[in-house]
């Protein structure tokens, strides 16, 4: 019954993102259990406290193209852009075009992007700018976007579901991509 149930939840998502979630499938398959503990990812990844939603998305779309540059980028997107936020900003996250960001888009994607090389100098820099106009719980959201959506594409290659590089839509219309991962 349980399964049943959790098969529909899986179905449903795809439907509502367009996104192939067979990997969800193999973990129900091997373990419900596994399944519903994997659910909590998703409670990590949307935790968002007292940021703006375009410096939100800004630092989890930088963290979801820094493991995939396909599938699951493209549901970063898409769950930007179903969360109001413009095009051009998601186009110049993606295209790593800081001069076409708002400060505060500019602010979530350079603290991704320094978090994620381990540049401890200019996350330090960065840190105390989030801390000083979003506070604590604006910083752990970021924290929590940052590491949590890495989890998603990490999990679909290790099951064997990783894809290939795919083009990214914005808005109805391919998005260049600044850094396409390797993925060897």
């Amino acid at each position: 019954m349980i399964s049943w149930f959790l098969k529909r939840q899986i179905r449903a998502f795809e439907r509502t993102f367009d996104y192939d979630a067979s990997y969800a499938r193999d973990i129900l398959d091997a373990s419900p259990r596994a399944l519903f503990l994997f659910s909590w990812v998703s409670k990590i990844v949307g935790y968002r406290k007292d940021v703006p939603a375009d410096a939100w998305f800004a630092a989890n779309i930088t963290a979801a193209l820094a493991e995939d540059c396909g599938p699951c980028t493209q549901l970063a997107v898409t769950m930007a852009e179903r969360s109001g936020v413009s095009p051009e900003a998601i186009r110049a996250v993606l295209a790593a075009d800081e001069k076409a960001m708002s400060p505060e888009v500019a602010l979530g994607f350079r603290f991704a992007r320094a978090v994620l090389a381990r540049d401890i100098d200019k996350s330090d820099r960065l840190r105390a700018e989030i801390l000083k106009r979003w506070g604590p719980r604006g910083l752990v959201s970021l924290a929590f976007t940052i590491s949590a959506s890495r989890v998603y594409p990490s999990v679909k290659y290790a099951l064997g579901r990783g894809r290939a590089c795919t083009q990214v839509r914005v808005a109805g219309a391919d998005a260049p991509l600044a850094h396409r991962p390797s993925h060897a």
